[in-house]
């Protein structure tokens, strides 16, 4: 029969998984932002400022992938209101 552990016990090891895991997201998250920026590097967008990067990625992630490519490729549907001019 298996051995009861102490609640005790039991959260301290909790605790302790949760320490670790909290270690790998950030390690992980590390890596991922090094992926993004090399990425990224070489496109242009590196010359944005960090407020307008910010700006357009967390528009673009609230579009999704294939709306924001949809959009990308047909700027007219970019427009905010029907009376926006085309920039040329």
């Amino acid at each position: 029969m298996p051995t009861r552990r102490s609640a005790v016990a039991a959260l301290r090891k909790l605790e302790e998984d949760r320490i670790a895991l909290e270690q790998r997201r950030s390690e992980l998250e590390d890596a991922a932002a090094l992926e993004i920026g090399q990425v990224i590097l070489g496109t242009g967008l590196e010359a944005f400022s960090r407020k307008g990067l910010r700006a357009i990625a967390t528009r673009l992630a609230s579009l999704g992938e294939a709306e924001s490519q949809r959009l990308l490729k047909d700027p007219a549907t970019m427009r905010t209101d029907q009376t926006a001019k085309p920039v040329d």
